[in-house]
């Protein structure tokens, strides 16, 4: 959890220090772009492969192995001496976050029984909640505070401590496991799953930023024709020897391609709200950091509070329709959000946002952990990391493709030239329409989430162990 948390602040918490970056390191705004761009496109391109060395050579090794090298790329990040090495940091940084993150879930299907698993569920679904909002708010307080004239270099060196604490307990607490028979690590598709990933993430990373130019196009469209060899290639390998790097026979399993999918389209939802959200209060609105930080308050809680209960008390009873029930929960907060802020315009408050945020997070919480429960439960243990690794990278391409569309659904709203006073209600109106596009992304997940099983492995076998013996049918003997 330790691990999952420190990955998911490390992607927000450098977005509010860019400003303190750029002035004080001197950075060029392509360095800019590649300080968040590189961790982004190494995690989501080493992922499966990560996943699938856990399988390998055991997940508690990788995990710490992974864990080890976050901890000192933070450190190699936070002692940067020019912008090329804090560059140079940030991808070996994405490199090793890749290596413990698949770890987190494949641990915890290896490790726990079916009935114990909706528990660490839902405490990793607190944990998400958690680290989508503190990550900005601890950046703003760091900056903020400029500990020790180190202005934005505690962003990173806050993970020496946790990390060194992480690497420590986890060695003594984690029990070791990997898949029961030997396999090997298929090179040929580490290399075309990474160069598809590359050429898929890295114009819907950029796109913008470059005026989404003809090569992008070009590069997204290659990425199916390597994506497709790649399967072709999985099938052969899994044929001769049994040792693919990406677990095919997994979309056989109903649960799991519905998850998959289910995932894809959330991560959608999320790169598009989250990113939307920072720029209306901190430029249409001209609050701090630390304000629009300590607004998210209310919505982390609410996210916590929700997965907590939805996978322990509420998903066992009522199975998928929890799911479903989140998804329209979500959509009815977007929606509130939309309608309040079109009342209020700019003279909006933080108190005023709280009911929406809470509604919205209420109904992330109950998709969040229970989903991740959802498309792990009937996937074979040996498969484990393989699984999380692909669970990880569609919610990361999700996230890409989120991104990617805010400059469809938000900046294509915004006019080029604006004076100061029409920057407010200009970039009120785009999120307003941005938000619009998040319901409705959550109306198709609502849909979606129809080819989830009723009720998960998990809760059917608690199910049958709750039925009196004498109820059911003896076994025919000879």
């Amino acid at each position: 959890m330790t691990a999952a948390f420190m990955d998911l602040v490390d992607v927000t918490i450098v977005n509010i220090a860019i400003p303190s970056i750029q002035q004080d390191a001197g950075a060029s705004f392509s360095q800019i772009q590649w300080i968040t761009a590189g961790y982004a496109l190494a995690f989501a391109a080493g992922l499966i492969t990560g996943g699938r060395l856990g399988d390998i050579h055991g997940r508690k090794r990788l995990f710490l192995v992974g864990i080890g090298g976050f901890t000192l790329a933070s450190a190699l990040c936070g002692f940067a001496a020019n912008p090329e090495m804090l560059v140079a940091s940030r991808i070996l940084q994405g490199g090793m976050a890749a290596m413990m993150v698949p770890q987190v879930l494949s641990i915890v299907h290896a490790t726990f029984p079916a009935h114990e698993r909706g528990k660490v569920f839902g405490l990793f679904g607190a944990i998400v909640g958690l680290g989508a909002v503190s990550g900005p708010l601890l950046g703003a307080l760091l900056t903020e505070w400029n500990l020790f004239g180190l202005q934005w270099r505690p962003i990173f060196l806050i993970n020496l401590p946790v990390g060194i604490a992480a690497l420590l307990l986890g060695r003594r607490f984690i029990t070791e496991s990997r898949a029961p028979r030997a396999l090997k690590l298929d090179l040929v598709g580490v290399a075309l799953v990474t160069l598809g990933l590359l050429m898929l993430l890295y114009p819907l990373t950029r796109g913008r930023e470059l005026g989404w130019p003809l090569w992008g196009d070009a590069s997204m469209a290659g990425s199916l024709v390597v994506f497709a060899a790649l399967v072709a290639y999985e099938k052969r390998k899994t044929a001769r020897d049994g040792s693919p790097l990406v677990e095919l026979s997994l979309f056989r399993v109903k649960s799991f391609a519905a998850g998959i999918a289910v995932q894809t389209v959330f991560g959608v939802a999320l790169g598009i709200f989250f990113l939307v959200w920072t720029l209306y209060m901190q430029i249409g609105l001209g609050w701090s950091p630390l304000r629009a930080g300590l607004t998210g308050v209310p919505f982390s809680i609410a996210v916590s509070t929700a997965a907590g209960m939805s996978v322990q008390k509420l998903v066992p009873r009522f199975g998928r329709k929890v799911l479903q029930a989140g998804a329209l929960v979500m959509m009815v907060g977007v929606l509130l959000y939309v309608w309040e802020s079109e009342r209020y315009g700019l003279r909006i408050a933080s108190w005023q946002m709280a009911l929406p945020l809470v509604v919205m997070g209420v109904g992330m919480g109950l998709i969040v952990a229970p989903l991740t429960d959802a498309v792990l439960s009937e996937v074979p243990r040996e498969h484990a990391g393989s699984a999380s690794g692909l669970i990880n990278t569609v919610q990361q391409m999700g996230n890409a493709l989120g991104l990617g569309l805010v400059s469809v659904v938000f900046f294509g709203v915004i006019g080029d030239r604006l004076t100061p006073a029409e920057v407010g209600p200009a970039f009120v109106r785009a999120f307003q329409h941005a938000l619009v596009w998040v319901a409705a992304v959550m109306g198709v997940i609502f849909v979606l989430m129809a080819a989830l099983p009723k009720r998960s492995a998990p809760q059917v076998e608690e199910a049958e162990e709750q039925i009196p013996a004498q109820t059911l049918e003896p076994e025919p003997v000879g």
